[in-house]
């Protein structure tokens, strides 16, 4: 299997893990797609794109603020969360939830997600 479908089927199973994923995907810190899971009509090349920037402000941020190397970008919408974890420094992952996830339980998903795709990246 190659890493892209490894990494595929890691989020396939985070997104079996939880009802309140709505999608996920895994990007190089240029905003090149890895893979994904998302819902259908969205577009993968801008979800990447987007989920880098996220990445790239949220380093920038830390840094202006002497806060060390980005871990994580968190945002809170009206109808749910989109959270962005670096892998190993090469890649992001990001996740997006319906606005009555379980924070703790997503949180742990995503922990453990980065550390099964940083093993495979």
């Amino acid at each position: 299997m190659t890493k892209e479908g490894e990494i595929s089927e890691i989020l396939k199973s985070m997104k079996n893990e939880s009802q309140d994923i709505e999608a996920l995907s895994v990007v190089s810190l240029d905003g090149l797609p890895v893979a994904s899971y998302l819902p259908d009509g969205a577009d993968e090349d801008r979800v990447a794109a987007l989920s880098a920037t996220i990445m790239s402000l949220g380093e920038r941020a830390a840094d202006e603020l002497k806060k060390g190397s980005l871990k994580q970008t968190f945002i809170k919408g009206k109808n749910g969360y989109v959270i962005v974890q670096s892998i190993k420094n090469i890649a992001a992952l990001m996740i997006v939830t319906n606005k009555n996830a379980k924070l703790g339980i997503i949180l742990l998903a995503l922990r453990k997600g980065v550390e099964k795709i940083g093993k495979v990246i």
